[in-house]
């Protein structure tokens, strides 16, 4: 796996890793943060990050120590607590396997270098360090972040109803799309969210895949969020090397289509996230006419204050 992909996943779970720091939280706490299972987050997080949730909490926490040991005052009994290990035994014990020296002499040798090896590239970030761009919130970021946060979160509301529920038609119908696309009930409006991408993705990409969509026990809300995740990977990967490259008014051949069309990768990525949102706010109607207790209405602003997925350093508490 290359450093690139998956990065704007790496970015969203590594945010919820790294400001669980100061905190107790477990690996569930973390995951109901990610609106994902325990056993989702776990395997989606080492997946896209190389690394295992703890792992990287923990070498997070080291990295922190490294810093305060050289460059604050703070005793090392104090950057133990800190780093919340139990007691400083334990402490020094993880700070010499890691840096193959004791925090004392380490404190003494004044390394200014702190980050410990990682291919996801996931570090603490000094306070006053510079931010690098390239590790920057933009446009991308925001609305592909949230549709992908959006949709997690619909696909486990959904997941508390019953079968009848889902396939329940809904009192009011919108057909605004200009292409033939049932939505007459919660299950087909979820199914038709996850299929677009899968969709693109394939178009994308140049694989093949049967546009009649998957069979009908891959179209729960537990299957369907398992697909979520695997075509959000890819896609993502696609779209951020696109977004890198600048490449957005390049164009590809969509084979999928018959005949083939040509499409700009921008009007793609443009075409998922304006359908995507309608249908998305059609889902959460839906959700509240059958009585599920929702919360906020899938708006951006709130994916940024619950994920913020562009904050990857964290702040070192001085003495």
């Amino acid at each position: 796996m290359h450093n690139e992909d998956g990065h704007g996943t790496v970015d969203r779970l590594s945010a919820i890793v790294t400001n669980s720091l100061d905190t107790q939280a477990k690996t569930e706490d973390l995951a109901r943060l990610a609106y994902q299972s325990r056993t989702q987050f776990h395997r989606l997080f080492r997946a896209v990050a190389e690394e295992t949730p703890g792992a990287m909490r923990r070498r997070l926490r080291l990295e922190r120590s490294a810093y305060q040991l050289a460059h604050t005052g703070m005793s090392v009994t104090d950057v133990a607590l800190d780093a919340n290990f139990g007691s400083l035994e334990a402490f020094s014990r993880a700070f010499r396997r890691a840096f193959r020296t004791s925090p004392s002499l380490y404190r003494r040798m004044r390394d200014p270098h702190f980050h410990l090896p990682s291919s996801n590239k996931v570090h603490f970030l000094a306070p006053g360090s510079p931010t690098k761009r390239g590790g920057d919130m933009d446009l991308f970021d925001r609305f592909a972040g949230n549709d992908s946060w959006h949709t997690r979160r619909l696909l486990e509301y959904a997941s508390t109803l019953t079968e009848e529920q889902l396939d329940r038609p809904l009192p009011t119908v919108v057909e605004l799309l200009p292409w033939r696309e049932s939505n007459k009930t919660l299950r087909q409006l979820l199914e038709n969210i996850i299929f677009t991408k899968e969709v693109w993705t394939a178009a994308l990409s140049g694989a093949e895949m049967d546009v009649n969509g998957p069979p009908q026990e891959q179209r729960s809300p537990q299957a369907m969020l398992q697909r979520l995740e695997k075509t959000d990977v890819e896609l993502h990967r696609i779209l951020c090397d696109v977004r890198n490259r600048s490449a957005w008014d390049d164009t590809f051949v969509d084979a999928l289509c018959e005949p083939a069309e040509t499409f700009t990768f921008g009007g793609v990525f443009a075409h998922i996230m304006t359908f995507n949102a309608h249908r998305r706010l059609v889902a959460l109607d839906a959700l509240r006419q059958l009585g599920v207790q929702t919360e906020g209405f899938g708006d951006p602003m709130e994916y940024e204050e619950s994920v913020a997925p562009w904050e990857r350093h964290v702040t070192v508490k001085t003495p």
